[in-house]
């Protein structure tokens, strides 16, 4: 498939900052029949995280892969931004001293060293509350807002996310015992296990709320899926090989934290040079995923691409 160069600077900016604005107006005080009874200080730490920038990658495969299905960005906003919502809750939780207590996040002070502890796992939970709210209040028809509803829930769930991030605790407290009883095999298997759930699960959502925002075939879905599968594990790839070559001041956050912890990564096991090799072939697959779309899906290959070309 061929890929014109510059499709991410031409197009991406705009999208994400329709992304950007929406997001501001999906936590104003106007924004529902409720909202003013938002404290100030929880609406403050729930724009500290959410409006802080950042690639919006999630979002953009939700536009992209709509608008390729052949729907609207504008009807797809809501759920682009239900995701967005979803991840930025993932993060706060993630940053805090019980989970991996990171200090910095998008090159700014994490949320629960600006706000404590709890005002972030609450801040936490009204982004992810609100963002099933987003998508029942303002995607249509309802048979759809149902379904995207439902494949949000189940992505970001207790068999979706939460559950690689379970593994992933689980993994690094017994880490001593599993290098001893465990072959290289064993150790990839149960990597990717971890990776397709924590980080996979809810990339692949991106794209299948899209496509189900655009009414797609059945078919086209299941497809979708599976690029999106592809690009989630190739995502997570890039991310343990940004940990170990990546620069602080780009990433915004502190890198080198991976192999300190335990953590199982993709460079521990296979190497710097062939976890690129994974990632960059999982993303060739991904794209091939697309054919059915013809030049349509060019923007989102392109944008699969920039999943392994990253520098932050």
């Amino acid at each position: 498939m061929s890929i014109p160069g510059n499709i991410l600077e031409s197009d991406l900016g705009g999208l994400r900052e329709r992304v950007n604005q929406r997001l501001a107006e999906y936590i104003a005080p106007t924004a529902f029949t409720s909202s003013a009874d938002c404290p100030l200080r929880l609406r403050e730490s729930m724009a500290h995280s959410l409006l802080a920038g950042g690639k919006r990658l999630r979002p953009l495969m939700v536009l992209l892969t709509a608008e390729a299905c052949g729907g609207s960005v504008e009807a797809a906003l809501p759920a682009a931004c239900a995701i967005e919502m979803v991840h930025t809750y993932s993060l706060i939780h993630d940053d805090l001293p019980a989970m991996d207590n990171d200090d910095f996040r998008r090159g700014r002070p994490t949320n629960h060293k600006v706000f404590g502890d709890a005002m972030a796992i609450l801040a936490g939970d009204a982004l992810l509350t609100l963002a099933f709210e987003v998508i029942a209040e303002h995607t249509q028809p309802a048979t759809v807002a149902a379904a995207c509803c439902a494949d949000l829930a189940s992505a970001s769930g207790w068999c979706g996310m939460v559950a690689g991030q379970v593994a992933d605790i689980e993994a690094e407290e017994s880490a001593v015992q599993r290098a001893e009883k465990s072959d290289a095999d064993t150790e990839l298997k149960h990597l990717e296990a971890i990776h397709r759930r924590k980080t996979g699960r809810l990339l692949t959502s991106a794209v299948t709320l899209g496509a189900r925002v655009a009414q797609a075939d059945p078919k086209l879905i299941a497809s979708l899926s599976q690029f999106g599968k592809c690009v989630g594990l190739a995502f997570q790839i890039a991310d343990d090989l940004l940990d170990v070559t990546g620069d602080a001041a780009k990433i915004g956050k502190g890198v080198s934290k991976d192999a300190a912890r335990g953590k199982m990564t993709y460079p521990g096991l296979l190497g710097t040079d062939a976890s690129r090799q994974k990632a960059d072939a999982l993303i060739d697959e991904a794209c091939q995923l697309l054919q059915p779309l013809g030049p349509k899906g060019d923007k989102l290959a392109a944008l699969a691409r920039f999943v392994t070309q990253r520098d932050h």
